[in-house]
């Protein structure tokens, strides 16, 4: 038996995700720019798709873009909406503990000339009120949000953002990366007043190289690559219609939200009582996040060790953002967190689909761990 609790850098595929990539890459296999029958056939399900996800975001199918995963999403959001504003200024505001494709799209605009604002974080990993309406001026032209952060769980206010812009006539784009959110939350870019949202197909049992950037109708960014008219030209080249048929299926497939948010919710709930009994363990997510996520730390231990010490027994958990590749986290830092629960951070991420029995062989193995690696 093993237990994967790495939700928040991959999911397994579910099997209706599979079936549908296998239907599209033996039955709808040609490109769906092509004007004959097996086209048009590629056509439908591509179309058909972008509509399946549309629903889930209560958005229109036109406003969604196809792109290759959430980073490209982000990219084409921050990059491509902070050009196509410049005209009207040269404020970008985003926050110090925003995934890479975020943080990274930021510090490239900045070494463009643009006035970059990076919102620190309390210590409970969100960013404040006051912070952002010091940030936002009538000069701003983006701001960049995440919903969920994915190493901590925290709930970033990303409701609060359009209101403070509109109050000093703002004419900035709002951006939520909506990568850990959607599939777990209720997430309408409508609702929130979002002009720009990112979700990805393989956080939510698609495959991987699926993602989407909604795009509020009438908003203009500006494409990040050249060469043809797929999705409306803002990311040319023929779309992977396997990976987008799976991405449409893992969407019309999510489970009810509240059931599934309660079956989790009692998930981080015996892992974190279970942390507590085996004690001197420390718990860096804030109380009030989504509970997919659970970030902690055993003092004493560093991640890699115990990461490679519970993999051996077929519990995969991981230390962090898997874009950082084992790199202390920039986002424990920025909450303030002391170098020996930086070196020794673990993060525990839940699907719907895992069971109080992993969790509780991360605790037996954690136990053994504490042991074996430090004498506890």
């Amino acid at each position: 038996m093993t237990a994967y609790l790495d939700n928040s850098a991959t999911t397994p595929v579910s099997p209706e995700a599979r079936q549908a990539m296998l239907r599209a890459a033996d039955e709808c296999w040609g490109n769906p720019s092509s004007r004959h029958a097996l086209g048009l056939e590629a056509e439908s399900l591509l179309e058909g798709t972008r509509a399946a996800i549309a629903e889930r975001l209560a958005a229109e199918p036109e406003e969604l873009v196809f792109t290759s995963g959430g980073t490209e999403a982000n990219n084409l959001a921050v990059l491509g909406g902070a050009a196509a504003m410049r005209r009207r200024g040269c404020r970008v505001v985003t926050s110090a503990v925003e995934h890479p494709s975020v943080y990274e799209a930021a510090a490239h605009l900045e070494k463009l000339g643009y006035d970059v604002v990076y919102l620190p974080a309390d210590k409970h990993g969100c960013i404040r009120e006051g912070e952002l309406r010091k940030a936002i001026t009538a000069s701003t032209i983006l701001v960049s949000v995440m919903w969920v952060n994915n190493e901590t769980g925290a709930r970033q206010p990303v409701e609060l953002i359009k209101p403070l812009l509109h109050a000093v006539r703002s004419p900035a784009l709002l951006h939520v990366d909506a990568v850990q959110a959607f599939g777990k939350l209720p997430v309408r870019p409508a609702e929130i007043d979002a002009d720009l949202l990112t979700v990805s197909a393989h956080k939510i049992h698609g495959p991987k190289g699926a993602g989407a950037l909604y795009i509020r109708k009438g908003v203009r960014v500006l494409p990040r690559a050249y060469g043809g008219s797929q999705e409306g030209k803002i990311r040319p080249g023929t779309e992977a219609l396997p990976l987008i048929a799976g991405f449409g299926a893992a969407a019309e497939n999510l489970p009810d939200l509240d059931e599934a948010l309660a079956k989790v919710s009692a998930l981080r709930d015996r892992l974190a009582e279970g942390l507590a009994e085996l004690g001197g363990i420390v718990i860096n997510s804030p109380e009030d996040t989504l509970p997919h996520i659970l970030n902690f730390s055993v003092p004493g231990q560093k991640s890699e060790p115990m990461l490679n010490f519970l993999s051996e027994r077929g519990v995969y958990i991981s230390s962090g953002s898997a874009c950082s590749k084992g790199k202390p986290s920039r986002v424990l830092k920025a909450m303030g967190l002391p170098p020996r629960l930086l070196e020794s951070a673990l993060r525990v991420s839940f699907s719907h689909r895992n069971t109080a029995g992993e969790a509780d062989m991360l605790l037996e193995a954690l136990a053994e761990a504490r042991r074996t690696l430090i004498g506890a």
